[in-house]
């Protein structure tokens, strides 16, 4: 019942400031962000809107971000970069693995399609449960509460953390995620998805029941599992899937196994 009435509120909250959202505090860059999704409506091509511009939707606040995310297929990408090319803009094709910009003077969003460790590809079925949100008086498709998780959920470096952003989209949205899909994300990585639910479960205890059970069962039934197997012999630091630079250490100096990769070449730059 206490859920559903911070529910009710938020969305009380989110219909009266939906219709001119404003997040941006520079005009100027507002006016673009704002041309920006009206060409990209016009375009014709699928896309999602995520980062702080989601996050504020679902959970009803207006929070001040200084750039604006746009979800799509990789297919897709090169689709946005061509047109908008076509409208004098800048574009950049600024990593193949997962993310593109759209430039014009200092100003620019990015396109992403996968994630930076390229874990998390954006396919169709991102777009199956979109919710629609209004920015800048504009009617356009934001992340699904679920993928919007999932897009945040190995941003956890010392100068960015979207644990919190997760835990709030969980209280205000917990009844439209597909937490089965959530899990199916994340299965290879469940102690990731552990850490965010325990986080949740510390911050607001009166809300613990949020969490389906069945979801929880199985994460602890894997760590008592895993605590009764024999420990890696190989010294393996799975940091850098969460924060690149803030591990770069245990991988250079310590002798640990990078997973992701580390192009030594950055060493001379």
């Amino acid at each position: 019942m206490r859920c559903l009435v911070i529910v009710t509120i938020a969305f009380s909250i989110f219909s009266q400031y939906a219709k001119s959202m404003n997040v941006i505090e520079n005009p100027k860059a507002e006016s673009f962000y704002k041309d920006s999704l009206k060409l990209l409506k016009d375009s014709g091509i699928p896309f999602m809107v995520g980062g702080t511009f989601a996050v504020n939707a679902y959970i009803g606040i207006q929070r001040p971000t200084k750039d604006m995310d746009i979800f799509c297929k990789a297919a897709d990408s090169g689709k946005i970069l061509q047109f908008f090319s076509g409208h004098d803009y800048k574009t950049q094709m600024t990593d193949e693995r997962w993310l593109a910009k759209v430039y014009k003077g200092r100003y620019f969003f990015d396109i992403v399609f996968n994630s930076i460790i390229a874990v998390m590809p954006v396919t169709e079925e991102w777009f199956a449960e979109s919710q629609t949100a209004k920015i800048y008086d504009l009617a356009v498709k934001v992340l699904p509460p679920t993928e919007l998780i999932w897009s945040k959920a190995f941003v956890q470096s010392r100068y960015k953390y979207d644990g919190n952003d997760i835990v709030h989209t969980i209280l205000i949205k917990n009844k439209i995620i597909n937490w089965k899909r959530l899990f199916s994300y994340m299965d290879h990585h469940w102690e990731v998805l552990l850490d965010h639910l325990l986080r949740f479960r510390f911050i607001y205890p009166s809300e613990r029941e949020v969490i389906p059970k069945w979801l929880l069962d199985e994460l602890f039934e894997r760590l008592i599992n895993q605590m009764n197997l024999p420990t890696s012999k190989e010294k393996i630091c799975r940091g850098r899937l969460l924060a690149l630079s803030d591990f770069e250490v245990d991988v250079k100096e310590w002798g640990y196994t990078d997973l992701i990769g580390w192009n030594e070449k950055n060493d001379k730059k």
